[in-house]
Formats: C-alpha cells, sequence, structure tokens
C-alpha cells in the first residue's frame, strides 16, 4: 500500500450496530522515527536503532528496509546488508515519553485502550460511534492528532477481531488505514501464508510446511483433529479457529504484567561458569527489585540461554508458593543452569524471567526449612529503601561489587 493511503474492504449486508468495532494502531518504525525528530540529519538515510555489533535491531526506518534489515536481526548482519547506514544506540526513556503522550490521544477516544508495547495498542472504539464517527472516522482522526503533535506517523487496522485488526495494519504501512469488513475476512485472511497468524513461530511453522499446509486457507481445510494430533489440543484448536477468523479476545484495559525479565548480550562469548553464574545473580538482583517495586511474587522462575549460534534454549521451575526475593530466586536460576551441563559452552546471552505473578499482599511467605523468618527479607527491604534513596548501584551483592565487567541488559524491544 502506498503512503498514506486509506483503503477499505467493505460490506454493508449486517448492521454495524451489531459489530464491534476494533482498532490496532501500530506507529511506524517509532524509535527510527523519534530518534530522526531528535536529530533531523538522519532524515532520507538508511537508521538502525541498535548499536554494538553482538546486540540486535530494535528499529529500522524504511531507508534501511530497503536493504533487507529487519527489527530482531542481529546488528552484525544488519551492517554487512548496509554498512553505509546509520548505527545508533536506543534512548528508552525519550521513546517512553513519546508514547505516553500517544497513549492519552488514544484515551481520548475510547477508555478500553490495550497497550500492547509502547509503539501499538488496541483499542474498541464500539462505544465511541456518536461521539466520534465510523472507526474509520476515529482512525483517521487519531491519525492526525498523533502526527500534528508528535511529527510521527501510524497505521491503522480496523475490524471486528484483535485478529483481524492487527493483520490489516501490518498491511497497510507505513501510514495508512485498512478496513476489513466482517464478512471479507476470509477473503483477506485464507490468502495469507500460516506464519501470519499469531501463535505460529518457526517451529510451528516449520511443521506446517512438513504438513504441506501453507496457506491459511490451507489450514482452514484442514480437520480440527488432525492438527491436534499434529500440534496439540492447544495450539490445534487455537490456529483452526483462527484459520476462520474467529477470535473472541476482548480488549483488556490495564492487563496485569504478565513477567518481569532481565536478558543480557554480552560484549563476548563466555565460557566460564562462574562467569555466566555471576551475571545470572545480576540479572535476578534486578528482575527481583522490579518485582518488588510492582507489589509483585512469582511462581516461576526461568532461565533464557542462547549460544554463539544463535540457538537458545530456556528452562523453568514453577514452586508452590510464591517468591520475589533474590537470593532464592538466584538459587532457583542456579539451579537451572547447572542442571543444562553446558560443558564450556559458548554463550552469548542469558536471561531470567519472573513468571506466573500474584500480588505481594496477602501472598503466603516460600520460607525454606530451617529458615529464619527474619534476615534476607529485611535485608532486602532494607536494601530497597536505600536504592530508592540514593539510586541504583548503590547497594549491591557483594559478588557483584568486583567485575562490574558488563553492562546494563539490553531492552529487546522492538517496533515495526
Amino acid at each position: 500500500m502506498r503512503n498514506g493511503e486509506i483503503k477499505r474492504v467493505r460490506s454493508q449486508s449486517v448492521s454495524d450496530e451489531q459489530l464491534s468495532t476494533i482498532l490496532h494502531v501500530d506507529m511506524d518504525a517509532f524509535f527510527a522515527s523519534v530518534s530522526e525528530l531528535d536529530h533531523p540529519e538522519y532524515k532520507g538515510k538508511p537508521l538502525v536503532v541498535g548499536a554494538g555489533a553482538r546486540g540486535v535491531v530494535l528499529s529500522a526506518n524504511y531507508a534501511a528496509r530497503k536493504f533487507g534489515i529487519r527489527a530482531a536481526m542481529p546488528v552484525g548482519r544488519a551492517q554487512r546488508l548496509a554498512p553505509h547506514a546509520l548505527f545508533i544506540p536506543p534512548d528508552h526513556q525519550r521513546y517512553s515519553a513519546v508514547s505516553e503522550r500517544i497513549m492519552s490521544i488514544f484515551a481520548q477516544f475510547t477508555p478500553l485502550v490495550e497497550p500492547l508495547s509502547l509503539d501499538e495498542a488496541f483499542l474498541d472504539v464500539t462505544g465511541s460511534a456518536k461521539l466520534f464517527g465510523t472507526g474509520r472516522e476515529i482512525a483517521q482522526a487519531i491519525r492526525t492528532q498523533v502526527f500534528a503533535t508528535e511529527k510521527i506517523t501510524c497505521s491503522v487496522g480496523i475490524a471486528t477481531s484483535k485478529f483481524i485488526a492487527k493483520l490489516a495494519s501490518g498491511r497497510c504501512k507505513p501510514n495508512g488505514i485498512l478496513e476489513i469488513a466482517h464478512d471479507r475476512v476470509l477473503e483477506f485472511l485464507h490468502p495469507l501464508p500460516v506464519s501470519e497468524i499469531w501463535g505460529v513461530g518457526p517451529k510451528t511453522n516449520e511443521e506446517l510446511q512438513r504438513l504441506g499446509l501453507r496457506t491459511v486457507s490451507d489450514l482452514a481445510n484442514t480437520p480440527r483433529n488432525t492438527l491436534i494430533r499434529a500440534l496439540g489440543e492447544a495450539t490445534g484448536s487455537s490456529l483452526y479457529e483462527l484459520a476462520w477468523g474467529r477470535d473472541y479476545r476482548d480488549v483488556v484495559v490495564d492487563e496485569p504484567e504478565k513477567s518481569i525479565s532481565a536478558a543480557e548480550t554480552f560484549a563476548y562469548d563466555l565460557e566460564n561458569e562462574e562467569e555466566i553464574l555471576r551475571e545470572l545473580l545480576r540479572l535476578c538482583e534486578k528482575a527481583t527489585y522490579r518485582a518488588r517495586q510492582s507489589g509483585f511474587k512469582a511462581h516461576t522462575i526461568s532461565i533464557k540461554v542462547r549460544f554463539a549460534d544463535f540457538t537458545t534454549i530456556s528452562r523453568s521451575k514453577t514452586l508452590p508458593l510464591p517468591i520475589h526475593g533474590i537470593h532464592e530466586t538466584y538459587a532457583i536460576a542456579k539451579q537451572l543452569f547447572i542442571a543444562l551441563k553446558l560443558g564450556g559452552a559458548r554463550i552469548r546471552l542469558v536471561g531470567v524471567a519472573l513468571e506466573n505473578l500474584v500480588d505481594s499482599e496477602g501472598s503466603v511467605e516460600q520460607l525454606k526449612l530451617g529458615e529464619r523468618e527474619t534476615g534476607w527479607r529485611e535485608a532486602e527491604a532494607a536494601i530497597d529503601q536505600a536504592v530508592a534513596r540514593f539510586g541504583k548501584g548503590s547497594i549491591r551483592p557483594a559478588r557483584l561489587v568486583e567485575g562490574e565487567a558488563h553492562e546494563d541488559p539490553h531492552d529487546d524491544s522492538q517496533d515495526s
């Protein structure tokens, strides 16, 4: 679709009053666009947000994308594709500030806003028609206001479900609107490759290709039980429903955080187990501090390990009672890592995640046999108070004081 084009796939057979109107608003190359605003000299040049040959691309402007550069690509590969491009580090504080203002614009049109990341959100504008007009009129008003206030563009997909609205926004980039009427959904959906369906990652896509299922139409016309046998109950049933355009998810306002994580890509591959464990401790410190500040505890602790060849594995452990202390979290992360028996493998990245979160208030403490009820928890509370007063890094676990060789974890956020 050409820049700024508005397209409408429309039918008049069913009254709009019977249907939901869902928008998916997605900023265009958000990080790169904001960076261009701050540095006009970047305008028109291939620009990539993501520095360091071992990092990943967080955002690329459309001039850079012409060379095949995409989000999540290793920066080293992007540099080989476009050695003349500008590579800059991200400014997450700046992106967050712009994002907050954009989300406040969305809230002017409906209270039903579900942010997915800094640069995209679902909006249910079904109840906004009397005040602001049709979904298309609301989408155009949002785009106009975002550009007027922030001088950056966004693309909007309009449909009766979140799934189709998100697909539509991806097909009208950059700076466009695409509306899919309810009875034209299959006409829009079925020619698409199966990889476009929500939940189809590389492994699932590989399995679908092995089965000869290449388009969404192929998937839709495969018996549900066949998909369940091949992919499992949850995945098989979900993909079958989505292949017929059936998505019953509501726009969820202020959805609770599903996980809290920290990950780090090393400046060079690590092989020494002691070094890697020290980094795991550092990441546990960061993740558990965020959990305590947010008022969460976790039932599940997971680790992620990425090797030099980009192969990635993960392991997790679920506990009967939730935790958010650094030492108990690290003990589990260490146990999971050692159980991998990697034997000196070259490791590029490690990560720690606290999952299955629950509110700290009212949750039962995880108390180890023989552990004093006072001690680490009181110490961590005192440390949190000191950090709040004197800043991050003012008090650290002794093991981390020496060898502060590595920087803060990379933020894995990407934009489109």
